[in-house]
Formats: structure tokens, C-alpha cells, sequence
């Protein structure tokens, strides 16, 4: 494994000045007001949510919710009595074969699962199986909604490509199987994306909440918009749902603009999500890979295969002198021996794009929380302002959310960042859902 004069070169193409985070914040809230304007304008979506109440913190009851994300299926119950929060969660990973099969079979697998729960709430409490619920659904994929629960799939993003389900409103999709398996004691009354699931759970937490961003297999972000900053409303015939805020779904995976790609980026299939690939769990362990199988390509054998997330972390935090842990992973995934250099090479590559990904992803929050500043001066800057996140990228991988912490602090000055708190909220987004399904109590989210 070579690689002085290609390390170099990589971590050269890979830096992440201020300058550079400055002009793609300033290039997201371009795309942001664009996207804003007019529908496809640019390169984010800004999807209206249509939830323009949350749920107050008083709140109190049993509440359900589907939850699918890039990797797995969870159904969750929550249980509030005003304070506290008690989750059971069903959690059951999405074959690989469903995320390229059929509409039909991926929805049957989703509907599947909440059998396990009435089951379950059958043996512990004795609830009867034909107990009415209503359960959120979280839909971690760009859906154009047209009410609270109804939402048509614009397209298939991490790695996901099932065509027949394109253009389909998914609540019907996932109706119609579970009508097939005789589930009617559920009734779906919330389509919610899971940033915008992260908002709404972490705000019952914390009122301050103000934007949340997922940050694991994939990436997302949204926040809270005045209504009269969004033109295209004009043009979208009775908005009568909307109230003086509302939630906006970001899209912000597909951004594009400004971002330095290298070879290895390239090799990613770059034509769409392009900082979700940079930046996301899904994608960093296979850009690593494709460098360091470069830095191998000397003649001998080696096995062209893929390190996950989690690997990169585990090698990261490997502190021992001859770097053991990271020896037995390259040489468990790549077929080779290493020498103490090439394993030092190894963890150099993977903080140089674990660095560049995470500080990228926050720029991205800093262009959120300006575009909001800018609107309204003094909203975000002059007062306790939130960044929720969840995921398991930023909540398992240490040295990733001191880079975002950082970069944030960079772009924003040490008297601006004192008013903003970035804080991790464990399985907020299917916590939100749950409780957007009960929208009868529920609050205008203030600016």
C-alpha cells in the first residue's frame, strides 16, 4: 500500500478552510431561497411538510410509529406522561434484496412488523389485537405531500431503487398491505420525514429547538420557516393548512454547488446526492476503500471490497502502538498484510475524509441558521437556538461530531456559536412521528 505523494495530494484536494465552508453556506442558502421560490429551482427541494403545529410538552398518552430509515425498519411505541419518554422499539433491518424488489414486497415487510407490536402489547398488558391506533409514518426518502398523510415519492435515494413505487403516494402503498394483512386496527394519520420526525421529538424535549439535521446512513436536514418567506405558496392553489411557521424539508442531499470532488468522490456516482456522498455513513467507508485499494495497486493481490462506518471509527479510535485493531480490519476486508506505516497511511486517509465530510456538514447547518438570521434578525444569534440531531454517524462516531462542532464554531465566532446549542436526540425522529400522529393538541411551531 503506497501512497506518500497520493496522501498528500488527497488531503490537499480534501481541505475545508473557513473560506471554502463560508461560500457553500453562503451557496446553500442560494439553493435554499431558490428552492423556496420555485419548485425545482435549484438544487434543494424545500419540500413544505405540512406540519405547521408540534406537540406542546404536556402531552401525555401512548403514541405509535413506523420509522424508515436507510437500513432499518423500526416500529415504535411511545409512551408519555409529561416528563418522561418511554420508547419500546421493534427495529428489524431491510434485506438488501427489498431495497431493488418490488413495491408490493417492500411494503408488505414494513406492514409485517407491527404485527410484533400488537403481539407484544397483547402478551405484556393485555391491550386487545383490534385496538384502534394511529401511528406516524416516517419516510426517510423525498416525498412531494399533499397533506398531513398523503405524499407522492419523487425518487429513491441511498442506494435504494425500487421503480414501480415512483410517483405512488406511499401512506397508500403501505395501506393497501396492511389491509392485505388484515391490520386495520392502525390507522396512518402522519407522513413525516425523519428530519422533520427529529424536530418535532426533539422540541418536546426542548422548546429551543429550532432546525434538526439527520446525520447517519444518510443525510437530511429541515427547520422552521415563516410562511411569507416561501413565494411558491402563492402558487399552490388553497393554503389553507399553512399557519404563520411552518416546516421545511430541506432535501439537502442533493446539494452540489461549490463542493471540490476528487477522483474518489467521482468513483461514487456523484450524478445525484451529492453531499449526502460526501458527507453521510452510507458513503465515507467507500470512498476510504477506493483509496486505499489506489495506494495497494502495486502488483500484489487484494480483494476490492468495502469498509463500513463503523470500521473507520473503530480504526480511528485505535490507540495501541502498533495500531492492532487497524491491521486486522484491513487485512479482514482487504485480503493484505500491513506494516505499521501503511496502517498509519490508513488512519490518515480516513481522518482526512472523515474530517472533510463532517465539516461540510457543518457548513450546512451554518447555512441554514443564517438564512433564518437573515430573515429575521436576531431569531437565531440574539437567543438559545437548537440544532437537534440523530443518527447513528453523529452518535456513534466521536471524532466526526467534534469536526462538525468545530467547523461551526469556525464559520459562526466565538460570540455567535454561544447561542447556538447542537445537541443529539436519540431516536427523536420516530419519537416525533409518534406524536404528530395525535395532532388534536397540538401547537404552531414558534420562529
Amino acid at each position: 500500500m503506497e501512497g506518500s505523494s497520493t496522501l498528500e495530494n488527497l488531503q490537499n484536494e480534501c481541505a475545508t478552510p473557513v473560506d471554502l465552508l463560508n461560500s457553500v453556506a453562503n451557496s446553500m442558502i442560494a439553493h435554499m431561497k431558490a428552492g423556496l421560490n420555485v419548485d425545482g429551482a435549484r438544487d434543494l427541494k424545500m419540500l413544505l411538510s405540512y406540519v405547521n403545529s408540534l406537540p406542546p410538552k404536556q402531552e401525555t398518552g401512548l403514541y405509535y410509529a413506523l420509522d424508515i430509515g436507510g437500513t432499518n425498519c423500526r416500529v415504535l411505541r411511545v409512551k408519555l406522561d409529561g416528563k418522561d419518554i418511554d420508547i419500546k422499539k421493534i427495529s428489524r433491518e431491510i434485506p438488501a434484496e427489498l431495497k431493488t424488489g418490488t413495491s408490493k414486497a417492500f411494503f408488505g415487510f414494513i406492514a409485517s412488523g407491527l404485527w410484533e407490536l400488537v403481539n407484544w402489547e397483547f402478551e405484556e398488558f393485555g391491550i386487545p389485537k383490534d385496538t384502534k391506533r394511529e401511528i406516524g409514518f416516517t419516510f426517510s426518502f423525498p416525498v412531494e405531500q399533499t397533506s398531513l398523510n398523503k405524499g407522492r415519492l419523487i425518487e429513491w435515494t441511498k442506494e435504494f431503487n425500487i421503480p414501480d413505487a415512483v410517483g405512488e403516494d406511499v401512506v397508500a402503498c403501505l395501506v393497501e398491505a396492511m389491509d392485505e394483512q388484515e391490520l386495520n386496527m392502525f390507522s396512518v394519520t402522519a407522513l413525516i420525514n425523519d428530519t422533520v420526525g427529529t424536530l418535532a421529538g426533539a422540541r418536546y424535549k426542548d422548546g429551543d429547538v429550532k432546525v434538526a439535521v439527520i446525520l447517519g446512513t444518510g443525510t437530511n436536514a429541515c427547520y422552521i420557516e415563516r410562511t411569507d418567506a416561501i413565494p411558491k405558496l402563492n402558487s399552490q392553489g388553497d393554503q389553507g393548512h399553512v399557519t404563520e411557521n411552518t416546516i421545511i424539508n430541506t432535501e439537502w442531499g442533493g446539494f452540489s454547488e461549490g463542493l471540490h470532488l476528487t477522483e474518489f468522490d467521482l468513483g461514487t456516482d456523484l450524478g445525484k446526492q451529492t453531499f449526502e456522498k460526501m458527507i453521510s455513513g452510507k458513503y465515507l467507508g467507500v470512498i476510504v476503500s477506493r483509496i486505499l485499494l489506489r495506494m495497494a495497486e502495486s502488483g500484489e493481490h487484494y480483494t476490492p471490497s468495502f469498509l463500513s462506518t463503523r470500521q473507520l471509527n473503530e480504526m480511528q479510535q485505535d490507540d495501541s502502538d502498533d495500531l492492532e485493531i487497524v491491521g486486522s480490519i484491513l487485512k479482514k476486508t482487504f485480503e493484505v498484510e500491513t506494516t505499521l506505516n501503511m496502517r498509519k497511511t490508513a488512519v490518515k486517509v480516513i481522518d482526512t475524509i472523515v474530517r472533510r465530510g463532517a465539516r461540510l456538514a457543518g457548513a450546512g447547518i451554518v447555512g441554514i441558521l443564517e438564512k433564518m438570521e437573515q430573515d429575521s434578525e436576531g431569531l437565531i444569534y440574539g437567543k438559545r437556538s437548537v440544532v437537534a440531531i440523530d443518527g447513528s454517524l453523529y452518535e456513534q462516531y466521536p471524532q466526526y461530531k467534534l469536526y462538525l462542532n468545530e467547523a461551526v464554531k469556525e464559520l459562526l465566532g466565538p460570540e455567535k456559536f454561544e447561542n447556538v446549542v447542537i445537541e443529539q436526540f436519540h431516536d427523536a425522529s420516530g419519537v416525533g412521528a409518534a406524536l404528530l400522529a395525535d395532532t388534536s393538541s397540538n401547537v404552531a411551531p414558534d420562529s
